[in-house]
Formats: structure tokens, C-alpha cells, sequence
């Protein structure tokens, strides 16, 4: 059985939305403290697709293991506060954020580590998804690029960052605030294409200052982007591939396109908090999900582009990203690393509101 809850925080608003309170205190009997003894774990998640996961792994997992789950929801940055807030040890057993988020928390101690003498499906999955700056794995990517309109734009233009600085298309382009995932790798794109690598914030912010006449919005939800692109309000703007998806599957005349410079994805990933009450539970669910049972059913139901090596890609993803999907660092895609990122978050953000949004 698979029972909701939700954190608030912050995004109070918008995590309402989203599911209903049910059963928390029941599980939270069952787990009681013994580490491997527990019939249930809680997973915290994003709040958006819960159903879709749902489908795709959670009632598989009970159903293969006998091991109830219970969700909680919320954005990264709530999710990421309430377990600190709480020391490591807010009764979450596993945690799904993205990699800046788990960046943040590695910072605070707030994670153990995640081996693949305990989750031994670690084998089996791309060399990117593990990396000694987290303890624990990936287990989905985005791939940052640009999505367009193609009765307007080539992929040819769409993939090169001069299309943002291109007069013709003023006040018909869209590019993410640095605070959204996008956002970091656009900053990173651009700064590894105009500077000396992807942290050259210096390079990346003084080139989107002269862009930003050229932004009809610099945009903190993908959905205003994807809307504004729809409606024909502007021809392109910098985007995950994940969003494209739906748009693209529909047959709206969209794409989406990897730059051809300064490629650079975000992950999410698995994480175990310190304080976790079932780790035996919350191993056995990330074995799981890191199986090719569990990663082609993300990749089918959810969208999620999968870490595991053994799948076959649905139709809907190759549409989108092409053969990138099967080797995304053979084609010239890279992570970030958190011990640039993390430092200096809360100074980037600062200064790119004041250099490119404000400047």
C-alpha cells in the first residue's frame, strides 16, 4: 500500500496541491526503529508525476518485496530544509533530490553513504550516475539544451548560444533564472563557451548581460517557458529535455536540440539521511530502482532518462534527445561539481539578478 504526506515549507502553496494527507501515523508506528525489521519505508520525492512514479516503481517495489511505502513531497529546497532542520533524522529513509540539493546536504553531513555491497544494481548502471562527491547514487538525468520552434528556428541555429544575442529574434527568447536547474547549467554553458570553463560566472554573467535586452523573461517555472513557446510568443528558449517531451509526442512543431557547445546535465539522486529508521528498507527500494525492471518503467511512464545500461529506450525519448540517451557523457555531456556549485550558490544567485536580470 502505497499512503501520501506532505512537508511544507516555503512552497506551502503549491505543495497543496498536489496530494492528500493519509496514514503517516501508521507508518510511523511500523517503522519504530528497527533498521531492518520495518514493512515500511517513507520516500521523500518531488511533488509533480507522484502518480506516474508511482505506478512505475513504488507499487512494484511493495509488490515485489512486501515493503509499504509512504511519500513525502515537496520542492528541493523544503525537503532539503526540513531534513536539516532535523539533523539527519526527520523519519525520511529516502531521499530523491536533485544533485544540487544533495550537494548542499552533503555539506551538512546530512547523508550516509550508499554502497554497491548493498545496492548491488550500483554495477550495472552508467559510470556518471556514481561519483565520490555524493554518498549516495543517480538514478535519473536532464540534459540541458535549447527548445525551439521549428517553423522558425534550424537545429542549427537552435544549438548555438549566438542565438540569444541575435537581434532578429529581441523579445522572442526565454532563458532560466540561475536558481532552477536549468538555470546553473545555462550559466555553466555559456560560461564554459564565452570564458575558461563552466565556473567563469565572471565571462557567462558579463555575455548574458548583453543577451538580456533580447529575454522577453527569464523564466523560475519551465511551464512558463513551455507556455510562451506554444502560444508563439517567443521562438526558443534554453530547457531540459524533459519538457519537451509531451510537446514534442503531441506533434507541436517543437524540438529540442543540445548546444553545440557547453553541454552540461543535472542529475537526481538517491539519497539515505543519517538518521534513516529503516536502511535495510530504504537500500532494498534503491536496488530497485536502479534495476532495469524499475529504469525502463521510469523511462516509459514517467519520461525519466534512465541510468541503467540494460534498457531499451522508448520511441518518445529518442524523438527528443536522439542518440545522446545512450552515452550522454560519449557526447560531450557533464555533471557539475557541487564543491563549485554549493560555496558559491547564494553569491551567483545574488549576482545574476543584479548583473543579467537587473543589468
Amino acid at each position: 500500500m502505497i499512503t501520501q504526506r506532505q512537508i511544507l515549507g516555503t512552497g506551502a502553496a503549491v505543495l497543496a496541491a498536489t496530494l492528500t494527507v493519509a496514514g503517516c501515523s501508521d507508518s510511523g508506528e511500523q517503522s519504530g526503529g528497527d533498521a531492518g525489521g520495518s514493512a515500511s519505508i517513507v520516500v521523500s520525492t518531488f511533488p509533480f508525476g507522484v502518480e506516474e512514479f508511482t505506478q512505475a516503481v513504488l507499487d512494484p517495489f511493495t509488490e515485489a518485496t512486501g515493503i509499504e511505502v509512504e511519500i513525502d513531497t515537496g520542492s528541493n529546497a523544503d525537503r532539503l530544509s526540513q531534513l536539516s532542520l532535523a539533523d539527519g533524522s526527520n523519519g525520511v529513509d529516502v531521499m530523491l533530490i536533485s544533485d544540487t540539493y544533495a550537494g548542499m546536504g552533503e555539506e551538512e553531513g546530512l547523508f550516509q553513504p550508499v554502497t554497491a555491497a548493498d545496492v548491488p544494481t550500483m554495477d550495472e548502471i552508467a559510470p556518471f550516475a556514481v561519483s565520490e562527491q555524493y554518498s549516495g547514487p543517480a538514478y535519473s538525468y536532464q540534459l540541458n539544451g535549447t527548445m525551439y520552434n521549428t517553423d522558425e528556428l534550424t537545429a542549427e541555429e537552435a544549438a548555438s548560444w549566438d542565438l540569444y544575442a541575435n537581434a532578429d529574434y529581441a523579445g522572442r527568447l526565454a532563458l532560466p533564472d540561475i536558481s532552477v536547474t536549468a538555470g546553473q547549467l545555462m550559466v555553466s554553458g555559456v560560461a564554459a563557451s564565452v570564458g575558461s570553463g563552466p565556473y567563469d560566472v565572471d565571462a557567462a554573467f558579463a555575455t548574458l548581460g548583453e543577451w538580456a535586452p533580447n529575454i522577453l523573461q527569464f523564466y523560475s517555472s519551465t511551464t512558463e517557458m513551455t507556455n510562451l513557446l506554444t502560444q508563439g510568443e517567443i521562438v526558443a528558449g534554453d530547457a531540459l529535455n524533459g519538457f519537451a517531451t509531451e510537446l514534442v509526442a503531441a506533434g507541436e512543431p517543437i524540438a529540442w536540440t543540445a548546444p553545440a557547445q557547453g553541454r552540461y546535465m543535472a542529475t537526481n539522486r538517491a539519497m539515505i539521511p543519517v538518521g534513516a529508521e529503516n536502511v535495510e528498507g530504504a537500500t532494498k527500494f534503491i536496488d530497485f530502482l536502479l534495476g532495469v525492471e524499475a529504469q525502463q518503467a521510469s523511462a516509459e511512464i514517467v519520461g525519466d532518462l534512465p541510468v541503467n545500461l540494460g534498457i531499451e529506450f522508448p520511441q518518445e525519448i529518442i524523438d527528443v534527445v536522439g542518440d545522446i540517451a545512450q552515452d550522454p557523457t560519449g557526447a560531450g555531456y557533464e555533471t557539475l561539481d557541487p564543491r563549485e556549485i554549493v560555496p558559491n550558490r547564494d553569491v551567483w544567485v545574488e549576482r545574476f539578478a543584479r548583473e543579467v536580470v537587473g543589468g
